[in-house]
Parts: structure tokens; sequence; C-alpha cells
């Protein structure tokens, strides 16, 4: 890619309409200072006096996070949090967002919000260091009707229109969004936003493109495998990749087979990502390409990586990029963030401009 596409691909990024569903979590960040520690004279354990906590949105908010960044015009996110302390931070910080639009975000007594607890020590000269993390998640099934509801805001955001009917049909005038990204960050299955309703909504809006003949990627991320998903756009790691093709692939030329093929499957694109070794993209029509990571340039912190490689493959899809476009982004996004100590970072347009260029 040269600085001409670099261009034309990131010029177009503020007109575009995006929306993102998933599991939203609230980051919290105890910074630390040992300087300050002491025993507590009632339990003899040792104290860690706290001198600045920072919230931010993580798990699908990690990926607005980096739209943001990107200068993408308008965010829909569509999850929930709880009507606790943290729901009210995270709803806090994802208005805080320039472009996000709250209306498909809800707050329901019948959840807690999910969080993430980072205390980090931090010492002069020295990179920060993560203590335990302490996290807050649900443990049983989301209720039905809030899978219901969260489905229909889904439909309501990417069709205009709140129904969960087999028949759906874009509003002539415009298509609502330009790009969709699905992440499914908890551990036990149904247990956050995606479900069985979600699902079928995903499947009713890829229809509904198709149909039409209107550019719109619905990039798929999930920990627990992307098996029985719709045919969208699958983004996972190599061990991923082994697990939905039935068998372990490890070399590049075994990746890529694997990859292709999957992108024939589903007739969309389909991405791997490889950690050090870069990622690699193929097209329904057998193309295949293999961009590698960029070099480290000193500590690291890979937290994030893999949202913002989402988030970019995204955008640079929306906005016309080949795959081969889309990935060069990526890895030069995933090459910022992972520079970034003790926060999950971002990476700006201009960022990946002086990195690129």
């Amino acid at each position: 890619m040269n600085l001409t596409r670099f261009e034309a691909i990131t010029s177009r990024y503020p007109s575009l309409r995006l929306a993102v569903v998933g599991d939203f979590c609230l980051d919290r960040y105890f910074d630390i200072d040992p300087a300050r520690s002491e025993i507590s004279i009632e339990t003899n354990l040792p104290v860690h006096n706290i001198t600045r906590v920072r919230c931010q949105p993580g798990g699908a908010g990690t990926i607005l996070n980096n739209l943001v960044a990107l200068g993408v015009g308008e965010l829909r996110p569509v999850g929930f949090c709880g009507d606790d302390g943290e729901g009210w931070e995270l709803r806090r910080a994802l208005a805080a967002l320039p472009g996000v639009k709250l209306d498909g975000f809800l707050t329901t007594p019948e959840r807690h919000t999910f969080t993430y607890s980072k205390p980090l020590l931090h010492r002069a000269g020295q990179p920060p260091e993560e203590l335990s993390r302490l996290d807050l998640k649900n443990w049983t099934e989301t209720p039905k009707e809030l899978q219901k509801q969260l489905a229909r805001k889904l439909t309501g955001t990417c069709l205009s229109e709140p129904s969960l009917d087999a028949d759906r049909r874009l509003p002539q005038q415009t298509k609502p969004v330009d790009g969709l990204i699905v992440l499914d960050q908890v551990d036990i299955a149904g247990t956050g936003v995606v479900s069985h309703w979600l699902l079928h909504a995903v499947g009713l809006i890829r229809h509904a493109y198709s149909e039409n003949k209107a550019r719109c990627p619905i990039v798929a991320d999930s920990r627990r495998g992307l098996r029985e998903w719709p045919h969208v756009i699958f983004k996972m790691n190599a061990k991923e990749l082994g697990a939905l093709a039935g068998a372990p692939v490890d070399s590049l030329d075994e990746i890529k087979a694997a990859c292709a093929s999957m992108a024939k499957t589903n007739g969309q694109p389909a991405f791997v990502t490889l950690a050090e070794r870069g990622i690699v993209g193929a097209m329904p029509s057998g193309e295949v390409e293999h961009v590698p990571s960029l070099p480290v340039r000193g500590p690291i912190d890979i937290v994030g990586a893999g949202d913002s490689v989402t988030a970019n493959l995204t955008a640079a899809l929306a906005a016309g990029a080949t795959i081969r476009e889309a990935m060069e982004l990526a890895m030069a996004a995933a090459s910022i963030v992972i520079h970034q100590l003790g926060t999950t970072g971002t990476a700006s347009v201009a960022q990946l401009r002086k990195v690129l260029f």
C-alpha cells in the first residue's frame, strides 16, 4: 500500500457509520505507588495505596475506542451494563466518546456490569507491573427477554427495523450502517450479549445487505470459537482456526489452506492472527495473503492488540480497502498498541501514517 491509497482509505473514515455489538466491559485501572505501601494494623497484611483510578470501556468497548481513535464518524454500540456503580462508570465512559450513539445500549438490573479491575504497580524507570486482576462477570444465562431485546436493538440499528422476521429489506434511501463488528468475550456461552437470538439477527442483517448488494463487512470474533455462527467474516487466531477446522494447524502453508477453505465455505473473507508471525487473510475466490508483524521496538504489553486488529480490519474494509491493505493497517495498529504499557491502547490515523511511511 502506498501513501496515496492510505490517504484514500483513511479519508473515508469520518463518513463511516459502524455498529459494534457484544460484551462491553469496564476496564478499571488502579495505579499503585509502592513508596506508599504499609501494613494493615487489623490484618497484618500489605496495603497497596492507590493514587489514581482510571476507567475506560473494555471488551467490545476496546474495539469502540480504536474506532474512535481512527476518527470513524458515527458509532452505535449494542450491548448492556448492569444497574450498578460499574455500569454508571461504563455508560459515562461510552457517552464521553465522540460520535457514539447509545440508543442500542441497555442498562439492566438483571446483570452485573462485566468488569476487569487491574492493579498496577508503578516504579520509577520501570514498566508498570500488573498484580492479580479482579474480575466481575455473570455466571448465569442472560435472561431470555433481554436476549430478544438485544437482538431487536441490533436489527433496529442495522436495518432500521427492530423485527426478527426472516424477510427484511434495507430502507431504499440509504443503508443504516457501513459495517458491523460482533464480539463474544464471555467464558461461558449464553452469559453475555451473544445468544441464539442475537446470532439470528446477525444472519438477517447479512442476508438483507447481500440481497441489496450493499457493502457492509460483518466481522465476528469469539474467544470460544465461531462454530455455528452465520456465514460472516471470521477473525480468529490459529488455535481457534484449528478447532474449527477439526485438526491443528501450525505451519504457514497449513494456515493459509485452512483460511482459504473457510473463506470459500462462508462466501466471505476470513482472517487468522498469528501473533509475532503476523496475519493471514483469504477471499472466497481463493486469493490468500500473508502480512508479517512489525518489529518489536522495546517493552510490550499485548493486551488489546487483537481488538485493534478487529477495529482496523473492519474500518478499512468498510472504506473500500483490499484484504491486504486492511491487514497492513491492522498490523501497524497492533504494533502501536502493544508498545503502550499500563493501558489498553489505541492507534490513530496519524500514528498509522508514521509507522507505515
